[in-house]
Order: structure tokens, then C-alpha cells, then sequence
């Protein structure tokens, strides 16, 4: 089929688009025949033999990618987005998968990342704060990163000030082993005065609110449902998502570690800020901490 002369009223649903995608096709590449389809290259992926499993797969990178464009969009709105994009969805499936995927507009709402109700939740201290040297004020969170047959999930800290990351992590669940792995690593570092988060169960866990209280941390959780409370981080995944995940559709793990890795060291060492002054997060953290230090 020449597809240049395709029309979008000529495919009426994403499975027709996909069984006209020719892999073999020497001189139209998948991506374009995805452009030319108007066709999500993340869809192509979807095989038409898919069980529940990978039709949710399917979704969660859908509305990945939505979220990240529009990340003032609450559940009404991303499933009406769905909708428009032919996938029949109901309110409530939508609303799972966020919470599977921790996604939660910016705009104040009832939170979709609950705490276990037996662990403590701490108020949020940077309302106001004047946030102007290094180790004054670090924060985490977690995102989920698409596979092409999976996902996992990824946590990092960063210190505010900077924007350097100074440790991450990488699990295929939402166990909270890899967010104390994280911790542990970023600790090693130095130590903020302040360490913010959300209020999910990784992070008003005992294990690790006492990783922080033991060395004289104070901590600081966002509002339910305040994604704007860790505004950086949140320009992270944005960032990362749209100059490294969407760009390479990692097929496994090892990929999805390798290419994260780059471009964290990328982000670090070489990615100039225009509020740091065009420097790198690199720069302005060490500079800073030698400045404190002496």
C-alpha cells in the first residue's frame, strides 16, 4: 500500500492501522509508517494476538506519553483523551491504572498514591522556603518507565538547589527495596536538612523514615494529590522522558538500565540549566559544597 496517499477517515481504528505497518519495507521505516498513519509508534508494538495484559500494557504507555505532554490531566480527562483515540475505556479501569502508574494531576485532588494508613505521614516544610545552597534540600519520587513488552519502575533524588541527581534506581515493582537502595547511596553523599517526598507507602515506610530521622533529617511530604510540591523532580521525568525514553523504546531491562544511566550522567555532567546560570547541575552542586566546606 502507498502509504502517502493514506487518509486518516480511510483506517477507522488503531488495530487496522497496525496490519498495515510493514516491517520488511526497505524504504519507508516503521517510525515514519507510524507518522504517516498518525498512528503512536507505541501501538504498533501491540500485537493483535494481545492478551488483557498487553492491552493494559498498551494503555499505560498511552497514557505515559499523554500525561507527560498534559500533566494537568485527572482521570476524567485522560480517559476522555482515550476515547477520542478509539480505545472504549471506562472511568474506573483508567483511574487503576494511574495509581498503578503513581500518576496524579498537578492541580490539588483526592491522591491516587496512598500511605499505608499504619505509617506516619510528616507536614510539607517548603512552603515559603528560601531554598539558596547545596544539601538544603533533597527530594525523590517515582516513575514508570515503558519496555516494549513490560515496564519497571524508576526512583532517583535530587538536591533542589542544583538539580544534581545524586542517586537512582531502577525495580520491575514497587517493593521498597530499590528506594532504600537509592536513599543509602544518596546519603553517602552528604546530608540535607530537609528530605522531601510524597506520601506513598516506599516513602512513609518506617525503614525508610528512620533512615533519615537516625541522622537528624527533617522530612517533609507533599500535599495528597500536590504534584507541584516536588516541582524539580517532576521537570526530571519530564526531561528525561522526552530527550531519552520516547526517543529509544528500550526493549528490556539492561536497555531501559543502560540508556537511563547515560542520560542521568548526560543530565549531570553536560545538560546546561538556564536557572542555574547555564551551568550544569554537576557544577553548581560540587562548587557549592566546596564553597560550604570551607
Amino acid at each position: 500500500m502507498n502509504l502517502t496517499g493514506l487518509k486518516k477517515n480511510q483506517v477507522c481504528n488503531v488495530k487496522e492501522k497496525r496490519q498495515l505497518i510493514d516491517k520488511n519495507n526497505e524504504y519507508v521505516s516503521v517510525k515514519r509508517q507510524c507518522e504517516l498513519l498518525d498512528l503512536n509508534r507505541s501501538s504498533f508494538y501491540y500485537q493483535s494476538t494481545e492478551t488483557e495484559d498487553a492491552y493494559t500494557l498498551l494503555l499505560m504507555q498511552l497514557i505515559d506519553e499523554q500525561f507527560t505532554r498534559t500533566p494537568f490531566y485527572g482521570v476524567r480527562r485522560i480517559r476522555a483523551w482515550l476515547v477520542n483515540q478509539g480505545h472504549i475505556i471506562s472511568k474506573k479501569r483508567v483511574r487503576r491504572i494511574m495509581l498503578k502508574m503513581r500518576l496524579v494531576a498537578i492541580y490539588p485532588k483526592p491522591s491516587l498514591s496512598k500511605p499505608n494508613a499504619n505509617h506516619s505521614v510528616y507536614p510539607y516544610l517548603l512552603r515559603g522556603l528560601e531554598i539558596n545552597r547545596v544539601d538544603q534540600v533533597w527530594s525523590t519520587d517515582i516513575t514508570y518507565i515503558r519496555l516494549h513488552q513490560g515496564f519497571i519502575y524508576l526512583v532517583a533524588v535530587i538536591d533542589w538547589h542544583s538539580r544534581y541527581i545524586l542517586s537512582w534506581s531502577i525495580s520491575t515493582t514497587l517493593e521498597i527495596e530499590f528506594c532504600i537502595d537509592a536513599l543509602e547511596r544518596s546519603l553517602r553523599r552528604g546530608t540535607p536538612d530537609i528530605f522531601n517526598s510524597d506520601q506513598g507507602s516506599q516513602f512513609t515506610s518506617p525503614r525508610f523514615t528512620e533512615s533519615l530521622l537516625s541522622k537528624g533529617i527533617q522530612i517533609s511530604m507533599d500535599g495528597r494529590g500536590r504534584a507541584l510540591d516536588n516541582i524539580f523532580i517532576e521537570r526530571l521525568w519530564r526531561s528525561l522522558k522526552y530527550e531519552e525514553v520516547y526517543l529509544h523504546d528500550y526493549s528490556n531491562v539492561a536497555e531501559a538500565r543502560a540508556g537511563i544511566s547515560n542520560y542521568i550522567k548526560f543530565y549531570n555532567e553536560e545538560r546546561l540549566h538556564q536557572s542555574l546560570d547555564y551551568k550544569t547541575p554537576e557544577q553548581v552542586y560540587f562548587q557549592n559544597k566546596a564553597v560550604i566546606t570551607n
